[in-house]
């Protein structure tokens, strides 16, 4: 197998995370608290664990919060370096734009949008058997309409990249996680837009290069949006995605120990509670996200929800696959349901006023 010590990681945290907001105004999506942890930190402690230990994040939006937070990576067992997007360069011109720092021939790459479960030295595995130059990380799905799919033949080699279809030819989708040789990297386009998946992968194919395909059914999913963040956050607590952070503590419910909890609260559905939030008596929590700071007062209900960091929720309240933004306040007996996203700051006062996005 690859040496995974001989391997660099390179994980694309630039986007601006717009289909998350208004959680990602102040932070990039990677630094969002998930099960407790940034999120980022959750793929890095599975890169630690795979054994490479040099990673290199490709950033761009409010850059700077990535270095501030990891430092060197020397407290994660790892060396991090950073390079920064000044302009946005696609996917391809993002892993190009982090060339010089690369040190090693095989590059594992990592989309920062993903949560995933699989065996990083299966994927070694299979590019150093297959001698390829560049090996992809395909997942099964039960209905692959959705993606981009990326049929194999018998032995693996990936024949084509199909878009989007009604009839897909094969459940294998592109899951966001490849291996490249350092020098396929070289070969794309430098300084301009380049996407990785529409023009770069489908040139290696004309050009003869040995691409491969990584076929598993591993816990995968992509985190950009509400829903995927409460599910991927709450499916990590309960265990049924896979963090080296989270050993020996999985459950129902995952609690700061800096958090108050009141007597008869009950934390369901893989919630996490944030350091410093205070829950008030009698309020039912359910697979929810609560970050830090944020302020719960009694008798209330949250299903399904974000609610971000100083936020207050009112005493009765009951939200229902929301988003409250940060330092937000929700006044007593308010009902808040149908996908709505509270901006930051925003007061809704006491009333007791049904509110819905569908209204």
């Amino acid at each position: 197998m690859a040496n995974p010590q001989e391997t660099d990681a390179v994980i694309l945290v630039g986007g601006r995370g717009t289909r998350l907001r208004p959680l990602t105004v102040n932070t990039p999506k990677p630094m969002l608290p998930t099960a407790n942890y940034p999120f980022l930190q959750h793929l890095l402690a599975r890169i630690k664990a795979a054994g490479i230990t040099h990673v290199v994040l490709g950033t761009s939006f409010k850059a700077e919060v990535f270095e501030e937070y990891f430092g060197d990576g020397s407290d994660l067992g790892l060396e991090i370096e950073y390079v920064v997007e000044e302009e946005a360069l696609g996917t391809g011109g993002a892993i190009r734009n982090v060339y010089d720092k690369l040190r090693h021939d095989n590059v594992m790459v990592f989309n920062g949008d993903v949560l995933g479960d699989t065996d990083l030295n299966a994927i070694l595995h299979t590019h150093e058997e297959k001698d390829a130059d560049l090996t992809m990380h395909l997942v099964r799905v039960s209905d692959p309409r959705a993606f981009g799919c990326v049929p194999t033949d018998k032995d693996g080699r990936v024949l084509e990249f199909l878009e989007k279809t009604e009839d897909p030819p094969t459940d294998q989708v592109n899951a966001g996680c490849y291996v490249f040789r350092r020098e396929l990297i070289e070969e794309i386009p430098a300084d301009r837009v380049v996407s990785v998946e529409r023009e770069s992968f489908p040139k290696f194919l004309s050009d003869g290069r040995k691409v491969y395909g990584h076929v598993d059914v591993s816990y995968w999913r992509d985190m950009g949006r509400p829903d995927d963040f409460v599910h991927g956050s709450s499916d990590l607590v309960r265990g049924v995605a896979h963090s080296p952070l989270l050993e020996g503590r999985t459950g129902e419910a995952l609690v700061d120990d800096s958090a108050g909890v009141a007597g008869g609260v009950i934390l369901l559905g893989g919630t996490a509670v944030g350091r410093g939030a205070e829950i008030g008596p009698g309020c039912r929590i359910d697979g929810s996200v609560i970050f830090d700071g944020a302020t719960i007062e009694p008798g209330a209900t949250i299903k399904d929800s974000i609610i971000a960091a100083g936020s207050r929720i009112g005493a009765n309240a009951r939200i229902v696959d929301c988003v409250i933004g940060e330092g937000a306040q929700i006044g007593a007996r308010c009902e808040l349901q149908g996908g709505m996203r509270i901006w930051p700051g925003v007061m809704i006062p006491d009333n007791g006023v049904r509110f819905s996005s569908d209204a």
